[in-house]
């Protein structure tokens, strides 16, 4: 009997659009999941692959500039940077929002409570209320209300969750670890200056920088929580390895490069191509 396959996304803001060209090269290599399990930028790919809309966001994805993740942008300072709103409902209209329970393939995702730090798993109801969840990066997307929780970004707490993928019964885990080669790499550009980018036009565009080139706010903000995510996903990952851990290399990726998507993905079809040989090996045992 063939033994169950999980997938687990990790958290990684636009380096997420990685897991596309994961998935491509998995399925490709005739490797196909029997459920899938996201963090953040994770759920987000990962809902859309359960629900059978892979093809719908990488066309979708491809086609940003910087200018239309602009637009996505709801800009509030009452708990975050942004509400986040304006995605979701994009997300609700373009990949039609259903039950977790109700998609084709077995789903869930990873967020925080805020008030005592646990780790939630989000297996039922609404898949867009969940991948909301789980991708509020503390600082940048307002919390989330669910159920009396408020709920944030699941990479505080299991930035690759393969503990989640093992209790829905995966027998075999591939995880894709997006934060591998982020730490003292983040806020500098290929010259080894600190980047201005695409976050330092963001931010003089809403009057939130005088367009000085230092470090802005979010790459800032953003660099400490992957700091934090690195070290904990290490410390999760030792002690609940997966069976192969694919690690894109995507330092050359800012936090809110979405229009960059197909560097991204090309790069998350080489991370499966330098694993190959390790996934066959794993699926053979």
């Amino acid at each position: 009997m063939k033994a169950k396959l999980g997938l687990v996304l990790g958290s990684g803001a636009a380096r997420g659009w990685a897991h596309i060209g994961a998935i491509r090269a998995l399925e490709e290599a005739g490797i196909v999941p029997d459920l899938i399990v996201g963090c953040s930028i994770g759920a987000f790919v990962g809902a859309a692959y359960a629900d059978g809309q892979l093809d719908r966001l990488e066309q979708w994805v491809t086609n940003l500039t910087w200018r239309d993740v602009l637009g996505f942008l709801d800009v509030t300072l009452s708990g975050g940077l942004i509400k986040g709103e304006k995605l979701i409902e994009f997300f609700e209209r373009h990949f039609t929002d259903v039950a977790i329970e109700e998609l084709p393939k077995p789903f869930a995702c990873v967020a925080t409570d805020l008030e005592n730090g646990r780790e939630i798993w989000l297996r039922e109801g609404s898949t867009a209320a969940a991948v909301r969840a789980s991708i509020a990066l503390p600082g940048l997307f307002a919390p989330v209300e669910r159920e009396g929780r408020l709920l944030v970004d699941g990479g505080l707490v299991n930035p690759v969750p393969v503990s989640l993928a093992r209790a829905m019964g995966a027998e075999i885990v591939i995880a894709v670890d997006l934060s591998a080669d982020i730490v003292g790499r983040a806020l500098r550009g290929k010259s080894g200056a600190a980047s201005s980018g695409w976050t330092q036009r963001l931010l003089t565009t809403i009057g939130l920088s005088d367009g000085v080139k230092l470090p802005p706010v979010t790459s800032v903000l953003a660099t400490a929580v992957h700091i934090m995510q690195t070290r904990i996903a290490r410390s999760r990952l030792a002690g609940e390895p997966a069976d192969v851990l694919l690690q894109p290399r995507l330092a050359r990726l800012a936090l809110m490069d979405y229009h960059r998507a197909e560097e991204a993905i090309a790069e998350g079809r080489a991370a499966v191509r330098r694993m190959l040989p390790a996934i066959e090996h794993a699926l053979s045992l």
